[in-house]
């Protein structure tokens, strides 16, 4: 993939990462969860879309809510280490390999669409109008972010800097608290009803950290196995210096709520 307002136009794929995207990004809070969830997303009766889905994340965490789940990711690799995971939890979730701007399921499908750390990748002159044509009417569009605070937390600082040392055309730095942006191209099709930002710690050790900033975009999805392996070994040194062996990273949650409005499609 390609964007030009990301990575200043550097080649990402997702793909290269998803053993590693399975293995070490699966780390959002059980209040994370819970806070959907008290919002009326992803509950029992619901049938939800999770676009930009990945391994699966959020329709494997959410299952147990009782939500009949549809997960479509860009990436092949995503979506096959989804269907595996889904099938060791035997989870009966649909996973299919689409972007979301060709999704071309029936119109008035879904009572809710969720999209994980995913909304900034999408084409939203399509993706608004797509996604609109496939929700019920007042129907949710679910906006979900995670991210880690590196002016706030020593320990993350200190890995973003090295992800920088070997990317530095890396667009992910420097993350504060903030309200998930919305284009204004939404406006003809939902309103916003909900947004919030709250902050959690999320418990790591130094080998899931550096599997987890390894599984980022600036590294994994970018890098070549060369400089991956390099990196790898600098900043497991550099964890041994400034972490011990278990603790916390500070993060903010951003979450957002569009509902369709009328019967627009």
């Amino acid at each position: 993939m390609i964007k030009s307002n990301i990575d200043n136009g550097k080649a990402f794929d997702w793909g290269r990462t998803s053993a590693d995207y399975a293995k070490y990004r699966d780390i959002y809070p059980e209040e994370f969860y819970s806070k959907i969830h008290s919002l009326g997303i992803c509950t029992s009766g619901q049938n939800v879309l999770d676009v930009g889905t990945g391994t699966g994340v959020i329709p494997r965490n959410m299952y147990r809510f009782g939500a009949k789940f549809t997960g479509t990711d860009i990436a092949e690799n995503q979506i096959e280490q989804a269907k595996k995971l889904a099938a060791q939890g035997d989870m009966d979730i649909d996973f299919l390999c689409c972007p979301t701007e060709k999704l071309d399921f029936p119109g008035n499908t879904f009572d809710v669409v969720t999209a994980c750390q995913c909304f900034f990748y999408f084409d939203h002159d399509v993706c608004a109008p797509t996604l609109a044509k496939l929700l019920k009417s007042g129907g949710k569009l679910a906006l979900l972010y995670m991210g880690w605070l590196p002016y706030e937390d020593k320990i993350a600082g200190a890995s973003e800097n090295l992800v920088l040392k070997y990317n530095p055309d890396w667009t992910g730095k420097g993350d504060t608290r903030k309200e998930i942006y919305v284009p204004e191209v939404y406006n003809g099709y939902f309103k916003k009803v909900h947004s919030e930002v709250f902050d959690v710690k999320v418990p790591f050790t130094r080998e899931s950290w550096n599997g987890r900033i390894k599984a980022c975009r600036g590294i994994g999805a970018s890098l070549s196995e060369a400089k991956i392996a390099e990196f790898e070994r600098e900043h497991m040194a550099l964890l041994e210096s400034i972490a011990p062996d278990e603790f916390e990273i500070l993060h903010y949650c951003a979450i957002t709520i569009l509902e369709k409005e009328g019967d627009n499609e």
